[in-house]
């Protein structure tokens, strides 16, 4: 019997493309119109954004171990969170959840190490991107991480916030990241992780400089990956 996933949810659309993930992809390895038991549970992203943006991680633990705890209760064997950012707070937290996680950097590290790729570029919000959470994570698989110019981490932080979360994905914008890739690229980047869960909503992998490394997608797999009894790589 498949385990029962627990997605700790931050933003709408990020989290909406994780269960989406899961339930549409479980078909190939379960029966038609089968997937996993989910329980989803978030906050209100304002309430995020004022830990996020006062620097308080602290709080933003203590949300996400609200989360955990009302998935726990409802019967989930395990948590994700379709959110990057926010996983800066994920040592605060998890030493307190009642249940596993799966880190998300983690998914992306693992199917990076599988493809032999050893440097990639970071895009995500302006706090991930400048953070600890994938260097700490590629750090154990051996890897190195690039980051866009101050300008670009502006920009796309802006375009994060002011468009994608609010389901808005202009073409000019999706331009944008793949200037910015293209940047990434001559910086010696082998590949690129989407490491905001909105952003593979515009990029495309088709029209793409480097090969994406889709973090929203890699931890819905991985979910029903450990959800099944398969191993996570």
């Amino acid at each position: 019997m498949a385990e029962h996933i627990g997605i700790v949810a931050c933003s709408a659309e990020g989290a909406a493309l994780c269960y989406r993930t899961i339930c549409m992809e479980a078909g190939l390895e379960m029966a038609e119109h089968d997937h996993p038991e989910i329980t989803m549970h978030t906050h209100p992203l304002a309430e995020y954004l004022l830990g996020i943006r006062r620097g308080n991680w602290d709080l933003v633990s203590q949300l996400m171990l609200s989360s955990t705890n009302i998935v726990a209760e409802a019967g989930a064997n395990f948590a994700i969170c379709p959110d990057n950012t926010i996983h800066q707070a994920f040592d605060l937290m998890v030493h307190k959840s009642p249940i596993p996680w799966i880190h998300i950097a983690d998914a992306v590290g693992a199917e990076a190490s599988r493809k032999g790729v050893k440097q990639l570029g970071i895009l995500g919000t302006k706090y991930l991107m400048t953070g600890p959470v994938y260097p700490e994570a590629l750090e154990k698989f051996g890897m190195t991480c690039e980051i866009p110019a101050q300008d670009d981490r502006e920009r796309i932080d802006e375009i994060i916030f002011k468009e994608l979360v609010n389901g808005i994905f202009p073409e000019k914008s999706r331009l944008y990241f793949n200037t910015v890739i293209t940047k990434l690229k001559k910086q010696g980047c082998e590949a690129v992780v989407l490491g905001c869960t909105e952003i593979p909503l515009i990029v495309d992998p088709n029209d793409c400089p480097l090969p994406t490394l889709d973090s929203t997608r890699l931890l819905a797999r991985a979910a029903l990956r450990k959800s099944l009894g398969k191993t996570l790589q």
